[in-house]
């Protein structure tokens, strides 16, 4: 008498891989110590940015990138926090 075959367990997605920069780790340590969500120039004033328009558009673009990987969220335009807060 044989055993019925089991059906082995679908394989679990990748996690989201992150650029190793250390930008994108300052970044998610400033993620990891608010609640709610946040805008490029919050994020920029944290991690101690200078405050000029082309400083906020770069980090925003970073927070788009965080976005698109799926290790981040925006909860509206301009707005970002981890998913699940």
């Amino acid at each position: 008498m044989e055993l019925p075959q089991q059906a082995s367990p679908a394989p679990s997605p990748p996690a989201p891989m992150m650029a190793a920069s250390p930008v994108y780790q300052q970044i998610m340590a400033v993620f990891a110590e608010v609640e709610g969500p946040v805008r490029a120039r919050a994020v920029c004033e944290a991690i101690d940015l200078p405050i000029t328009p082309s400083s906020v558009n770069n980090l925003r673009l970073k927070l788009k990138r965080l976005v698109a990987r799926k290790i981040l969220v925006e909860t509206e335009p301009g707005l970002f926090t981890r998913p699940g807060q």
